[in-house]
């Protein structure tokens, strides 16, 4: 398994499909995007994302609800974000974190910067260098940079170590 992630981009907001897509398409996607970076654990049946966990998200309100059955970029990057956080955070969790976000910046710029800031990490944690954070340090960008360097050092312990 590849394990230095020298390719792995997260797509940026600009990069996301500008129409709208229906539950299965979302999937697909959302399997294309993250499937290097989740570890699946060797089992065939195992998915990223399933059309029932986005339901549950949707329930929950932790994603809006979709607009005529289809989803939009903003469902897509919050989505990704869930993804890749629910590998160490609770979905309530998650939820606070994405509002903590928001709160701080439009989701345009938040998606971006998480995006930025989690494949900074993971280059550093998986080319052994400190991970510094190039901005001044906020309450908001310091929990940003130890959510991210949390699910970036278990993804490394999992990847390397536990060979998941």
């Amino acid at each position: 398994m590849d394990t230095n992630f020298t390719n792995f981009h997260i797509p940026r907001w600009n990069e996301l499909p500008n129409i709208d897509l229906y539950l299965d398409q979302v999937v697909t996607l959302l399997e294309d995007y993250l499937k290097s970076l989740i570890p699946m654990n060797d089992k065939k049946d195992e998915k990223v994302i399933t059309k029932t966990m986005i339901n549950n998200y949707v329930k929950h309100g932790v994603l809006k609800p979709p607009i005529n059955k289809k989803y939009n970029k903003t469902h897509i990057a919050r989505l990704i974000v869930i993804c890749i956080l629910k590998q160490v955070y609770s979905i309530n969790d998650i939820n606070l974190l994405i509002k903590l976000a928001l709160d701080t910046s439009g989701i345009e710029v938040s998606y971006d910067k998480f995006c930025i800031i989690m494949e900074k990490c993971i280059d550093s944690v998986f080319n052994k260098k400190d991970f510094v954070y190039d901005e001044e340090m906020t309450e908001e960008r310091y929990i940003l940079k130890n959510v991210v360097q949390s699910v970036t050092n278990k993804l490394y312990i999992e990847k390397t170590f536990l060979n998941k």
